[in-house]
């Protein structure tokens, strides 16, 4: 009798191993070839996905096909232990990014963001200096103002303000409106004498390397875009998640056939 699950688990779990190869290597050549933290950041949790992908898809490979129960025992225990992490992510998910959107600036193309927003938990990520010197480095790195004071070089400051600029670059490249300082170009600006309310004014520095990195703007608009990502990451673990729940339900039955063909082979009698 043709075991169709046992098949099906097989094919699902060879395609997932060839999967496994690519990220594996992908993450191996990240740790011999990176240049910078931010770059490196990266590898180990990329390594470990792609060796956790291969284990587990061997042990369903080989467990479904070769008919090894405990193997196949194993493979199923792993996945249900997967499968209550990628709901409890998702949830997760859902609930930090609930709140926090920018606030839009009358006369201003850009909006403009508060740390305070935002959920508790993101906000304590953001604020441990351990963990925003990394986050400030790969800023750095990905010259993401170089990048906007390079495309509007020479832009009158009525153009400016008409920007639509992106969190990151409304947080990070330039100062609050609340400063009051006087436009010379998108990433340089004359302070104004007095003291501001908003601490963000005396984090201002016209360095590129420093201009707002140390704002609390920056923060919320570095989180801004990890909200957009986590709320699309979740809508993709919901798809991975009704596929983790197909996968284990065949893999049920090809145990089953297991369990089945186990006791057959000990009751039979020559």
């Amino acid at each position: 009798m043709v075991r169709c699950s046992n098949n099906l688990v097989g094919i699902l779990n060879f395609i997932v191993f060839l999967l496994s190869i690519p990220i594996l290597a992908g993450g191996i050549w990240l740790s011999q070839n990176s240049s910078t933290e931010c770059e490196g950041f990266l590898d180990k949790p990329v390594i470990a996905l792609g060796g956790f992908l291969m284990v587990v898809a061997i042990a369903g490979l080989i467990g479904s096909c070769c008919r090894v129960t405990w193997l196949l025992w194993t493979y199923l225990f792993v996945m249900f232990l997967l499968i209550l992490l990628v709901f409890s992510i998702t949830v997760f998910a859902f609930v930090v990014t609930n709140k926090g959107a920018g606030d839009k600036v009358s006369g201003r193309g850009y909006k403009e963001y508060r740390l305070g927003d935002y959920s508790n938990w993101l906000q304590k990520r953001v604020n441990s200096d351990k963990n925003w010197n990394k986050i400030r480095s790969c800023l750095v790195d990905s010259k993401v103002c170089s990048k906007l004071e390079a495309k509007l070089v020479g832009v009158p400051v009525n153009n400016f303000y008409n920007e639509h600029l992106n969190a990151l670059q409304s947080g990070c490249c330039k100062p609050s409106e609340e400063c009051q300082f006087t436009y010379i170009s998108a990433t340089n600006w004359t302070k104004t004498a007095g003291t501001h309310p908003n601490p963000d004014c005396q984090s201002w520095d016209n360095a590129p390397n420093k201009l707002c990195f140390d704002c609390q703007s920056c923060k919320a608009g570095l989180l801004d875009n990890v909200k957009s990502a986590w709320k699309k990451v979740a809508v993709v673990n919901i798809i991975v998640l009704v596929f983790l729940i197909i996968v284990y339900s065949v893999g049920c039955c090809a145990l089953r056939n297991n369990k089945r063909d186990d006791s057959y082979g000990h009751g039979y009698k020559p």
